[in-house]
């Protein structure tokens, strides 16, 4: 019989891997960077549940670094079978890993010399660039709503998420050596309805079991049109104080949103137009692969580009590479918008920019996502006193404004509105992606609407897909 083994994820955010056995071979669903405390975080992500060369598949529903960045680990490891992704993802998933590959050597360099001082022997990266090739050399593509082959007895379908460019849920149809099939849905992380630039997440289709995310399962988040205006009575406000607007953003996704609702409302004229700097080589190539696939677009971004000629860019965008260009916007007396990496504020450019500016009450902090436990993103949204960057504290003394309603993550009524159409039938319901409080309260929502078998898999759970699950 199938059985389902939750690696990561589970019971926190981070470190998306579940794993479907079937027909003795072993498929993994994402292969996600664990992230949060160096301590903590380190050994998860240098050890897999089982040996790598076991894993016959991974299927991966989007690029996010959370549920791709260990895959050059997998493969440096052993794993040779095939990665399965969407187009855009498989293009995403290609710059984001090489950064991710870039991050991980100096990280290794920056701990080596702490372990050098105290006479440790040092630590190999979890993987470099030179790892990155072969990783992609194993992915193969494929269309939203096509099966394809991903082991014997096994063939999978991409579902659209509507959560970033070329995201997906995942359906596994296993049919066993004794003719009996078996459906699994993994909703990999669901996006919100009316989200600018994607695609609205298509219903899941019949299936026995589901894996859902849970991230924002007791939330709720403003609805996605009502974004446009706090975000431009935030940009007045500092205008109006002569500061900036700070605003930490992942490369993928996020920044390209903001860009989008920014160049609208210059555009309709609700925002005079002023300086926006993308200070990120990572955003900026990601850009370009959002320019690449327009095919994932919704219409209303479509009608946009027809009518004025460009989405993510245009006059007042400024796109930065160059250190020298980086350092230069800490030393700007003008208003501007400045959206840099990474989203959570936990490395990248963001952090000399909060260190320039977070202690000036004419600026604004602008949080436009999820902030994990632990992360000095969690802590501005906290409101604390001071703040630590590069291990000197600073007074958070800037004006700290946080729109949930940018985020990407269905909220608790849009995931029960996305679950919900699949209780009647449902035999399992695995809530992962999500601090155990906000699964908790997802969980009491199902059972309401009619699911029987609810579970809140901690690391290291096992499952048979047997119907009792």
């Amino acid at each position: 019989m199938p059985r389902l083994l939750f690696h990561g994820a589970a019971g926190e955010v981070t470190g998306s891997m579940h794993l479907v056995e079937a027909n003795g071979a072993l498929i993994a669903l994402d292969c996600g960077l664990f992230q949060g405390r160096r301590a903590e975080t380190e050994e998860k992500n240098r050890t897999f549940p089982c040996d790598a060369r076991d894993i016959k598949a991974v299927v991966l529903s989007h690029a996010h670094i959370d549920h791709c960045g260990r895959l050059p680990k997998l493969v440096k490891d052993g794993f040779s079978g095939s990665i399965h992704c969407t187009f855009a993802t498989r293009d995403l998933a290609a710059i984001l890993l090489q950064d991710s590959a870039h991050i991980q050597e100096e990280d290794a360099k920056y701990l080596n010399k702490k372990r050098r001082r105290n006479g440790l022997p040092p630590i190999d990266a979890l993987y470099d660039p030179n790892d990155v090739p072969e990783t992609l050399r194993l992915t193969s593509a494929h269309a939203y709503n096509r099966w394809f082959h991903v082991v014997e007895g096994v063939r999978g379908q991409f579902i659209e998420a509507g959560h970033m460019l070329g995201s997906a849920g995942v359906l596994l149809e296993i049919t066993e050596n004794e003719g009996k099939t078996v459906r699994v849905f993994f909703t990999g992380d669901v996006g919100r309805w009316g989200v600018p630039i994607l695609r609205d997440p298509q219903p899941i289709p019949p299936c026995d079991y589901i894996i859902s995310e849970s991230t924002y399962g007791g939330r709720t988040s403003p609805p996605v049109a009502d974004m446009k205006a706090p975000l431009r009575d935030a940009v007045k406000r500092t205008i109006a104080r002569r500061g900036k607007v700070i605003i930490p953003a992942f490369s993928v996704g996020r920044t390209q949103t903001l860009l989008y609702n920014l160049n609208m409302l210059f555009n309709e004229g609700e925002l005079s137009p002023i300086p926006v700097y993308v200070d990120s080589p990572l955003a900026i190539n990601a850009t370009d692969v959002f320019k690449m696939h327009p095919e994932c677009y919704d219409r209303d971004a479509r009608t946009f580009f027809r009518e004025v000629g460009h989405l993510l860019s245009g006059p007042n965008v400024h796109f930065i590479r160059e250190t020298e260009g980086s350092k230069a916007l800490n030393r700007r007396r003008t208003p501007c918008v400045v959206i840099a990496a990474s989203g959570m504020c936990e490395a990248g450019r963001i952090l000399h920019h909060l260190k320039h500016g977070v202690n000036k009450v004419r600026n604004t902090i602008m949080i436009v996502g999820y902030q994990a436990m632990h992360t000095l993103g969690r802590r501005i949204v906290e409101r604390v006193p001071e703040v630590k960057i590069y291990g000197r504290m600073y007074d958070l003394k800037a004006e700290v404004v946080v729109l949930n309603g940018f985020s990407s993550h269905a909220d608790a009524n849009e995931l029960r509105r996305h679950l919900a159409p699949r209780a009647s039938e449902n035999r399992g319901c695995f809530l992962v992606h999500g601090e155990p409080d906000q699964s908790e309260k997802l969980r009491a929502t199902l059972k309401g609407d009619g699911y029987r078998n609810v579970h809140l898999p901690e690391r290291g759970a096992e499952f048979t897909l047997d119907g009792s699950a």
